[in-house]
């Protein structure tokens, strides 16, 4: 031992005990998926980072660092884990709500292990451990064992983010709620007995907190529900709050607020309750709360079956490109959307292709880098290493209904917090729309990969929108940058209308007479009837023509300038009904295993075709030292105003889109709602050029030159860096957020030619828009089962070697009838003749 001792002697400054803040990585590996459960985890004790057998040398020739902690879970057997044999603790309770690390919610992972641990010093890989530690020198034991102790009882970094608000029925307190006023109008409500007071419904009612009005609830998307009478209350009167009769228990009731348009928490509830007569203590249960609702609306819309292909005995598979993901708490959309696109060859050859590339120039932390972290998650999927069987459950009966096909897999936890770091979404562990996140990954790849090969341009392409003035039959084209086709969803265009219509007549029928509403037939409608409503011309009644220069009819069709390698098409599933409540279509398409879209190429300025006058731009920046507000087309922003939209982003929306009427406009706030910035106050770019110079010269040129070597023109870079003041980290922020505004200028380096039309201009050079033929093949589909984008469950199917494969987390399985007709997200592939 003496010679242990004086390495751990040599190297005892290097050894730290951890303080609170510190990010402690001891369940997952930096560039792995190792666990200590899986041959072990090697925890640097001075930077706390963790690494496998397979990864660990190389972090201690990069760095020279000698000591790490070298833990190794077991898992309890099963009568250990249900029962605490031994322990003389009680056995642990079945989880009855629907979270994770709470009361009563599910037990975190690391509970259900034991762990050893040893101190371990390379390069010889001499083992220290506790015992060994009691014979050793008093300076030598405090220090490795505080350190030890330390690390034991850090939460570590994935167990914290696995943990973080995870609770399916987490609700907020109403900002209503300490201050709510209520009516004394003389209402009592009875115990029982209740029904709508306009329509006597019986079920789903809800009284109104502040008058006590007895209203039936919202119609859900299927027809069930109730008839929005409620709601149609709140629009009236303005009162916010309303609790669900049938829900209301000594322990609390389901409370919305319409203002808040969320299920809330009322602290003060009991007394509300009292004001109309109702003992809070003394009700029961009778009706089922919202979530258990939701799930039986789902259930019967049967998507859920049908989607996850329930009523066969899949058969499992393995092997590279069949490995499964670990669900970390509603991260299905994640794991669908990071399955299709590491079967995309850009994917594959930027990230996977050259991993010990990546890894050999990771930062000191690993953790916190996109390229490495994007990297690992591929290598994970695509390796084959993980795919293999999750281990048996042994004599617990519970699993014996449950479809075998798991797989150890991965858990993508270091992956997921990296990519949601700061988004407000995509940071918490609620479901989330897979289309919005595919767009929030490509965003980051676009802003990690300025230089280089870019995996995002297989999925780039320019959409040309050409608007004809009825009066004059002058055009004008417009060019932008896109990576979804949303395809819309024409129900009018229906095959089985007569039978829709029947189903809506009986469901009225069962609403008057009181009756259980009977399941509504799914409307199928063609994808030929989804790609005509696409392409077919579209009205604008109120262009403001500079040929006529006045206001007229227009007309404006969309075609394709470029053709993707691969096109992802979206079907607006989710929309709004006349009411604003949001609903998804039930409906099922024939969607083709086989695309030609070459009628949809843009053919720019035709023979002989008269283009619109250049409309003069409104001035962006001035050399004044005071920047001159814009003159804004007052009539377009009350129009906006009127919709319900903030002023100052109806401001903005009449700005970008020069004063060009309001369909552009509104174009404009609906392509931005989203933005953090919608509602602040117009700042005009270039307002903080100082006083005598031009803008050109107060941009850095290094920074041009870095935007404009990610394929944009230097106009756009300039236009980027005067709106974020120089800063170049928040221009390229800005100008991939900003897309839309930009579309009117050309994408292709080099600016707008002199005095030439959009049409006229050669393509843009290099492969910054890829082209090609416009002949596709399906060969992935993500499909979403539930009400909304923000509840349910995603799925992806996608086709490797001629047989269609089902990805439900970690099953993998031979897919026997794949439900193209149900699909959110298609990913089809150019066809190479």
């Amino acid at each position: 031992m003496t010679e242990v001792n004086e390495i751990l002697m040599s190297v005892l400054s290097t050894i730290r005990v951890p303080r609170p803040g510190d990010r402690v990585h001891k369940d997952e590996c930096a560039f792995s998926f190792a666990s200590p459960s899986d041959g072990g985890l090697y925890v640097c004790m001075n930077s706390f980072l963790g690494f496998g057998s397979k990864y660990v040398e190389r972090h201690h020739v990069k760095t020279g660092q000698r000591a790490y902690l070298h833990i190794t879970r077991t898992r309890k057997t099963q009568k250990e884990d249900d029962n605490n044999s031994g322990s003389g603790d009680p056995p642990k309770k079945k989880p009855t709500r629907l979270a994770i690390g709470i009361e009563g919610g599910f037990d975190v992972e690391q509970e259900q292990y034991e762990e050893e641990v040893k101190v371990v010093l390379f390069p010889d890989r001499q083992e220290v451990t506790s015992e060994d530690l009691a014979s050793m020198p008093d300076v030598v034991r405090e220090r490795v064992s505080l350190s030890m102790a330390g690390l034991l009882a850090a939460d570590s970094v994935s167990h914290t983010l696995q943990v973080q608000q995870w609770d399916g029925e987490v609700r907020q307190e109403s900002k209503h709620a300490a201050e709510l006023k209520q009516l004394d109008n003389g209402i009592k409500i009875p115990p029982c007995g209740w029904k709508c007071e306009v329509c006597d419904l019986q079920e789903n009612l809800w009284m109104n907190l502040t008058d006590g009005k007895v209203l039936c609830g919202r119609r859900y998307f299927d027809g069930s529900g109730g008839n929005n009478h409620a709601l149609l209350h709140y629009q009236q009167t303005g009162y916010p709050l309303a609790v669900k009769l049938g829900t209301i228990t000594p322990d609390g009731a389901d409370v919305y607020s319409y203002d808040e348009d969320d299920m809330v928490l009322d602290s003060k509830l009991p007394e509300h309750l009292s004001h109309f007569g109702i003992d809070m203590m003394t009700m029961e249960k009778t009706e089922r709360t919202m979530t258990e609702l939701e799930i039986a609306v789902n259930q019967r819309v049967g998507e859920w079956e049908v989607i996850q292909e329930s009523g066969t005995t899949l058969r499992p598979l393995w092997g590279p490109g069949l490995t499964g993901m670990k669900n970390l708490g509603n991260s299905c959309y994640l794991n669908s959307v990071m399955q299709v696109l590491f079967t995309i060859p850009d994917f594959q050859t930027k990230y996977v292709s050259n991993i010990d590339k990546v890894f050999n120039e990771a930062p000191s932390d690993p953790t916190q880098d996109f390229k490495t972290q994007v990297a690992k998650l591929g290598y994970g999927l695509l390796s084959g290493e993980y795919s293999k069987p999750a281990p048996d459950p042994g004599d617990d009966p519970s699993s014996s209904t449950e479809p075998r096909g798991d797989q150890v897999g991965i858990a993508p936890r270091m992956f997921k917090a990296l990519v949601g770091r700061g988004h407000p979404e995509f940071s918490t562990n609620r479901q989330q729309d897979a289309q919005e996140f595919l767009l929030h990954f490509i965003n980051m790849v676009e802003r990690n990969c300025r230089s280089g090969m870019n995996p995002s341009e297989a999925f780039r392409f320019l959409v040309e929108e050409k608007i004809v003035c009825q009066q004059s039959q002058k055009a004008k084209y417009t060019q932008r940058v896109d990576y979804i086709v949303q395809l819309p969803v024409p129900m009018d265009q229906a095959t089985n209308m007569e039978e829709l219509q029947e189903a809506e007549r009986r469901r009225e029928e069962a609403e008057s007479s009181g009756a259980p509403p009977s399941a509504a037939p799914r409307a199928q409608i063609p994808f030929a009837a989804c790609l005509a409503a696409l392409s077919e011309p579209e009205t604008l009644t109120d262009f403001w023509s500079s040929a006529v220069q006045a206001k007229t009819t227009a007309t404006k069709t969309t075609r394709f300038a470029s053709f993707p390698d691969h096109l992802v098409i979206q079907i607006k599933k989710f929309t709004f009904g006349l009411d604003w409540v949001p609903k998804k279509l039930d409906v099922s398409i024939d969607v083709p295993d086989t695309l030609d879209l070459s009628s949809l190429r843009a053919m720019g300025q035709q023979p002989g075709e008269e283009l619109l006058p250049e409309v003069a731009p409104l001035p962006l920046v001035t050399p004044d030292v005071e920047v001159k507000a814009p003159v804004l087309d007052d009539s377009t922003v009350s129009q906006l105003c009127e919709m319900g939209f903030p002023l100052e982003a109806c401001r903005k929306a009449v700005y970008y889109t020069g004063n060009t009427g309001i369909d552009a406009a509104m174009n404009w706030v609906m392509g931005h709602m989203e933005d953090p910035d919608f509602s602040a106050p117009l700042v005009l770019p270039g307002s903080s050029s100082a006083p005598g110079t031009t803008p050109t010269e107060s941009l850095p040129e290094e920074h041009l030159v870095t935007i404009v070597s990610m394929g944009f023109s230097r106009d756009q870079a300039t236009r980027a860096l005067r709106a974020t003041n120089n800063v170049l980290e928040r221009a390229v922020d800005w100008i991939f957020s900003h897309l839309d505004d930009l579309e009117s200028m050309d994408v292709s380096e080099g600016g707008r030619s002199e005095g030439g039309s959009e049409a006229s201009r050669e393509p843009p050079p290099g492969p910054r828009v890829r082209d090609g033929t416009g002949k596709y093949e399906l060969f992935a589909f993500i499909s979403h089962m539930g009400t909304s984008t923000m509840c349910g469950h995603y799925v992806c199917h996608i086709k490797k070697d001629q047989q269609w494969v089902i990805f439900n987390d970690q099953k993998v399985c031979a897919s026997e009838k794949p439900p193209k007709d149900l699909g959110y997200l298609y990913f089809y592939r150019r066809v190479v003749e």
